[in-house]
């Protein structure tokens, strides 16, 4: 099986405007906020989004996270930053329950805690975060913060793959191939692993996953790849919907 690695991106919120409460002031904060945010304009962006946050906004929480965390307008402070991922990842905003679980997996700003990077890998993917499911899915192949169990991972990959992710869609295939947390089945990793290799520019990511598929198909037979390739062609992206 490829050798699992964690994917450590850190999740944007810029872009994914979502208020809930519509206050116009704080709208008006945030609008403004964005648009200094977007000509390169920190300090002002800053003056916008602090007291936003301050006030438990959960995106201006975020954004102000962000730019602690690439140093954008004041010195770069991974604790600061993981101040305010925590208050936004508390009330449910999947893109700081990412960073927060990645700054944990990494121990950047906050001791380095395996099981702490989970959990709020965990509330993420419950959410439909496609790389925090793969994340999951890592967790569980190595038993990094929770027990080893290849059918947990086979789960959590599963979830990425169908979404379009394709370095879950190799490591799905991968224990397809060897039966590891799933019955063998060769026709499903030759399928994984075609689509994996589909979606990918040209690179090392999608040799590894033609390599795979073509030393797979060596042990299968005419009919099998077949159907495989008649899966891969009939295959279709599901994207999760975050809980309301």
């Amino acid at each position: 099986m490829p050798r699992p690695v964690m994917r450590l991106v850190l999740a944007s919120v810029l872009g994914l405007l979502t208020i809930g409460r519509v206050v116009p002031c704080a709208v008006a904060g945030m609008q403004e906020g964005l648009a200094a945010y977007a000509t390169g304009d920190y300090a002002r962006a800053l003056h916008e989004f602090r007291p936003l946050a301050e006030g438990g906004d959960e995106m201006a929480q975020s954004l102000l996270a962000e730019m602690y965390a690439r140093g954008q307008g004041v010195p770069r402070d991974y604790a600061e930053a993981a101040k305010w991922w925590r208050l936004a990842a508390e009330q449910g905003r999947a893109t700081a329950q990412v960073n927060l679980g990645q700054l944990y997996d990494v121990g950047l700003g906050v001791p380095r805690d395996h099981a702490e990077a989970v959990k709020w890998y965990r509330r993420a993917a419950e959410q439909g975060n496609s790389g925090t499911q793969y994340n999951l899915g890592v967790s569980h192949t190595k038993g990094g913060g929770v027990p080893r169990d290849h059918a947990e991972a086979v789960k959590w990959y599963r979830r990425a793959a169908e979404q379009g992710l394709h370095e879950a869609q190799v490591n799905l295939g991968a224990l397809y191939a060897e039966g590891r947390g799933t019955p063998q089945d060769y026709v499903r990793a030759h399928m994984w692993f075609s689509l994996a290799a589909a979606h990918q520019q040209p690179g090392e990511k999608r040799d590894r996953a033609v390599r795979n598929r073509d030393r797979l198909a060596q042990k299968m037979t005419s009919e099998q790849i077949a159907e495989a390739q008649r899966l891969a062609r009939e295959w279709k992206p599901r994207r999760e919907t975050p809980p309301q």
